[in-house]
């Protein structure tokens, strides 16, 4: 692969930045066809840190000078990769997750940076409350945030120049039936507040008539959704620059299932396992295991995989192209979902009576590839991994994942331990959804630390900057940490506790933390490993 600078990520073959239509994409990639899979990555490293938990003063992170600063100390580490959770806007029903989100394709409105506005004469100087620094307190950011991107939007239709407008109408004209839906979906929403699965007959089985009546009423609410998307996108794009010009690639996230109170489930009942009164008849899940002895119960609505088929899977390859024109890698979260699915009746209170069901298997990655070209994906294939799975992955040479604090470091040829790392091996010291490294040091047994002191490599004291130097020495092409593992923070700083419902998604980075020392004891690191 041709790069901009070392160890950067450049433009996908057939996937230039924004701008270019996938048909125009689909003639490029036909004349850039590169292998699929590890052999198109080049072997280097980065860090997982999502938006949210950037220090700022909006008390959540932002895409403007808070995710500049990172990029820098990005740059500085020498690092070429920036992973984050999904970007999407996140409802406080369901705790804030990013994963369950109320579109697959809409941008998270709390990212948009404000500071930005004032510069622009949109929203006049902020009289900010005081936020903690270490959590996203998300019922008064969403309160503080909402009211001045409203104030943005009355200062955008009464003074913005031409040219933004211009760009604002364009956005709009070309971003295509997801931004509608999403726009009256969310108007509609903050109309009947609740679920649109509670709302009056007309709209929840879209009437066309009454859709049409409610666009004219909620014609500025519905414009003002799609103000948001334009200024979130429009900051992004030059978030992705920004990175682009100091050699950094932004690596983002794919939920396989969408929230059932989404704008796609909305918008698209017919491609969900949904009863004739539009609420999920199956709803994703895991079977019982070691772990649970009741399975986990997800709760999002499973897919209608024959009526993709039958639509030819223009809905993924929608959203797959939202991907590429956001990011420049991105990860599959939950893989296996596309070999073979779990669904359990929506009116059981566990998993224990689902029943596994066969997903669309490699026929919906053929057709994305013949449309889109060869694809930049890590997948999720963690947990009890079928060799079915393994073979789906491997028809497309998509690079799967290992976790440092997930490892039997006695066995050798555990899937986890440094040494069974591929090169075809995406390696974290950590997840968002496991303990961080040091609360996972200081929980081994005797016997699993003595096993890992004969195993890592490193010169320090510290266990997590020993966990961090022997997977960037390992085989595997692409290596990342949570940020916390830089810092050496425990268990109290985790970002998701799997199975909980309240208090995840919160933490923060504090600004003193990420300084030049740890950035150059990082790329001292990648030095080393040749991975800088």
């Amino acid at each position: 692969m041709t790069t901009s600078q070392p160890g950067h990520l450049d433009a996908w073959p057939g996937h230039s930045r924004p701008g270019v239509s996938r048909r125009e994409r689909d003639s490029l990639s036909r004349e850039c066809r590169q292998p699929t899979g590890s052999m198109a990555f080049e072997k280097q490293s980065g860090v997982f840190l999502h938006v949210s938990s950037l220090p700022g003063p909006d008390g959540i992170g932002t895409l403007g000078a808070p995710a500049e600063t990172f990029v820098d100390f990005l740059a500085t580490a020498e690092q070429s990769l920036w992973q984050t959770c999904p970007i999407g806007p996140t409802d406080p029903d369901v705790g804030n997750s990013p994963y369950s989100a109320y579109s697959a394709r809409a941008g998270n409105p709390l990212f948009i940076d404000l500071d930005a506005l004032v510069d622009r004469g949109w929203l006049a100087d902020l009289d900010r409350p005081g936020f903690d620094e270490r959590e996203v307190e998300y019922d008064r950011v969403d309160a503080f945030k909402q009211e001045a991107l409203r104030d943005a939007f009355a200062g955008f239709e009464a003074d913005a120049e031409p040219a933004a407008k211009t760009d604002f109408e364009t956005y709009c004209g070309e971003a295509g039936d997801w931004l509608e839906e999403y726009a009256l979906f969310r108007a509609l929403n903050d109309r009947f507040d609740g679920e649109w699965v509670e709302w009056p007959a007309e709209a929840k089985h879209r009437d066309p008539d009454a859709l049409d009546r409610y666009r004219e009423e909620l014609a500025e609410e519905i414009r003002f959704r799609k103000f948001l998307q334009w200024v979130f996108e429009t900051q992004w794009q030059a978030l992705r620059s920004y990175a682009d010009d100091r050699g950094v690639s932004l690596v983002g996230d794919m939920p396989i299932y969408v929230g059932t109170n989404s704008a796609d489930v909305w918008a698209n009942p017919e491609l969900f396992k949904l009863d004739e009164d539009l609420e999920p008849a199956y709803v994703a899940g895991v079977p019982p295991d070691e772990f649970s002895e009741t399975g986990q119960l997800w709760g999002m609505p499973v897919y209608d995989w024959a009526a993709h088929a039958e639509d030819e899977y223009e809905w993924w390859l929608q959203r797959f192209e939202g991907l590429l024109d956001r990011f420049d890698v991105f990860r599959i979260d939950h893989f296996k979902g596309f070999e073979s699915f779990y669904q359990i009746p929506a009116d059981h209170d566990t998993a224990v009576d689902g029943e596994w069901v066969t997903g669309p298997g490699e026929a919906l990655f053929q057709t994305v590839e013949a449309e889109l070209g060869e694809l930049p994906i890590i997948v999720e294939d963690l947990g009890h991994i079928t060799e079915e799975t393994r073979a789906l992955r491997d028809a497309f040479e998509f690079p799967g994942m290992s976790v440092a604090a997930m490892a039997d470091w006695c066995d050798p040829s555990q899937g986890h331990h440094p040494a069974s790392y591929t090169e075809n091996t995406v390696a974290y010291a950590s997840t968002h959804d496991t303990d961080t490294v040091p609360g996972w040091y200081a929980s081994l047994s005797d016997a699993q630390r003595e096993c890992l002191h004969d195993v890592v490599d490193g010169n320090s004291d510290d266990p997590h900057w020993n966990i961090v130097e022997t997977i960037w020495a390992s085989e595997a092409v692409l290596t990342l940490v949570q940020c916390q593992d830089l810092l050496g923070l425990g268990t109290a700083h985790r970002f998701n506790f799997p199975g909980t419902a309240e208090g995840n998604w919160e933490w923060r980075v504090l600004p003193s933390e990420l300084t030049d020392d740890v950035a150059e004891r990082l790329a001292a690191v990648s030095r080393r490993t040749d991975r800088a």
